[in-house]
């Protein structure tokens, strides 16, 4: 009896060592609870989604407020969040009705009711911010609460696109007894209905992201607690990454770091994929602008290298890109290749000896300081511009709130800006890049194109706008209010530990904080 006991004594022990290992291998509570550290390049403008319009702003916003739609990772369509059921009433495609779930409450307590909701939407118009988001909801005449639970959005003009525009970042739901109707916001707060709260913000270092217990929406929970971390360049960045100083990092490193990634480095995750994000440059087609003659923008789109702008300064971690939309996107053409096939100082000498200007033609090239590989492009397409003494180019880096008011304001005669889709859908390129009044502010107006896009709203069917696109990529590349470069490739990389960074970034514009899991 006593060897039986004795086995079974070195059995009981066996069973607990292994069970203390097994338990070691998975995470704990407290590891689940840790917070998770992102870091990145792109900037937040304002803390109120009413005054910001760019990536970084976004990001920010998609984790702490709420809209009515949102984007499923990869989708194409819209899902109700904030709502609980969205359509168009009728046939028309100018009647957009909502009905909003139950039981979402502001960090106040009080609950979000479509009162909110219209004030909303009703601030941005009235704001109308240089550098805000009302330009994309330039179809919507007005928005009525109907009831607690329901609203209604008025239509100007039939638009299939307008749901896709209420899931982005410009459809944030704020509270109206926190945000002044006329005027942004300026502190540090946030009153949002998302999956995190904002319990903390330090601007271009930090903000801490906490998970919000009240979240109903869409997902089925909130995720990790997050500190997203500023960094003014790829440079510091790449050095906040290689000092693990963060856990996940992305927009972006260096384009020498990005290259030399190894996706099977068992020591972290690496992350590659297409994305919708593209880089043009614009030019100011104003009268009094030295690029304001066609021909002249003509010249300088025979004068650009893209091939060699992407495999020298980008290290093949872009791809060359030929038109307005990019690949992978309803209606992508290669417009621009068809018109400017290689670079051709001799046919830009023509256009230029035609236009009877005074050579070197000189103008101005802003791009935002710490956006990636920005200065070292610059410099690029300087030396590519100026061959054969045809054009002169003065170059100057801005900080980002700075460079969006001088191209809102038309302070430069060129800047080089990327452009994140706002939703999967070539009408993200139309209007806000080449309309008329457009984000951009190039000053290009073309009622041929304001019209195309237009007509390409009325088509519920997204697949049925192709030959719109198509033509109105065709008058960009005659006109030339921009000249596209190239189309990125989004990476992300984080340690061995975090999982879900597959799932942080596409383009559907919404960036998934809560999908990032210590493992």
């Amino acid at each position: 009896m006593r060897s039986v006991r004795m086995r079974i004594l070195v059995t009981l022990l066996v069973l607990a060592v292994v069970g203390i290992g097994g338990w070691q291998l998975l995470p704990s509570q407290e590891d689940k609870n840790r917070t998770i550290t992102v870091g990145t390049t792109d900037a937040v403008t304002a803390l109120d989604p009413a005054g910001a319009y760019d990536a970084g702003s976004w990001a920010l916003f998609s984790n702490v407020f709420q809209s009515l739609l949102t984007f499923e990772p990869g989708g194409v369509e819209p899902v109700p969040d904030a709502a609980k059921s969205c359509g168009f009433e009728g046939s028309g495609l100018k009647t957009y009705r909502c009905t909003l779930r139950e039981g979402i409450s502001f960090p106040s307590g009080r609950a979000m009711t479509a009162e909110d909701v219209k004030y909303s939407f009703d601030r941005v118009k009235k704001i109308d911010s240089d550098v805000g988001p009302a330009s994309l909801f330039d179809t919507l005449g007005s928005v009525t609460a109907d009831n607690a639970r329901t609203v209604t959005f008025h239509l100007s003009s039939p638009d299939a696109t307008f749901p896709l525009k209420v899931a982005t970042g410009a459809g944030s739901i704020v509270d109206r007894t926190t945000y002044p109707a006329t005027t942004l916001r300026t502190d540090s707060a946030v009153d949002g209905t998302g999956p995190y709260t904002l319990t903390g913000y330090t601007k271009d270092q930090k903000a801490d992201l906490s998970p919000n217990a009240r979240y109903k929406g869409y997902l089925g929970g909130t995720g990790r607690p997050v500190e997203l971390r500023y960094y003014a360049d790829s440079q510091r960045l790449d050095s906040a990454w290689k000092a693990r100083k963060v856990d996940v990092a992305t927009r972006t490193l260096p384009p020498g770091v990005l290259s030399q990634l190894n996706p099977s480095d068992p020591s972290m995750r690496v992350t590659e994929s297409d994305s919708a994000e593209t880089r043009n440059l614009y030019l100011d087609t104003r009268a009094g602008s030295p690029l304001h003659d066609v021909r002249v923008r003509r010249a300088m789109a025979w004068l650009v290298n893209r091939e060699k702008l992407a495999a020298t300064v980008y290290q093949g971690t872009v791809d060359p890109l030929y038109s307005l939309i990019p690949t992978g996107i309803t209606g992508h053409t290669t417009s621009f290749f068809d018109d400017y096939p290689t670079q051709n100082p001799r046919k830009a000498r023509e256009l230029l000896t035609e236009a009877g200007v005074s050579l070197p033609v000189r103008f101005t090239f802003g791009y935002g300081i710490g956006r990636g590989a920005g200065a070292e492009e610059a410099a690029a397409l300087k030396k590519q511009l100026e061959v054969d003494g045809l054009f002169k180019v003065d170059v100057k880096g801005y900080e980002w709130t700075d460079f969006q008011k001088r191209w809102a304001a038309g302070k430069m005669d060129a800047w080089a800006v990327g452009w994140v889709a706002d939703y999967p859908d070539p009408d993200t390129f139309g209007a806000p890049l080449v309309g008329t009044g457009s984000t951009m502010s190039t000053g290009y107006s073309n009622k041929t194109v304001d019209h195309l896009v237009l007509d390409s709203r009325q088509f519920a069917d997204r697949s049925e706008v192709s030959g719109d696109f198509r033509d109105l990529q065709q008058d960009v590349a005659r006109d030339v209010p921009l000249i596209p470069l190239w189309q990125r490739k989004e990476y992300v990389v984080g340690i061995e530990d975090v999982g879900g960074g597959q799932y942080l970034t596409d383009g559907t514009g919404v960036f998934r904080l809560w999908r990032l899991e210590w493992i």
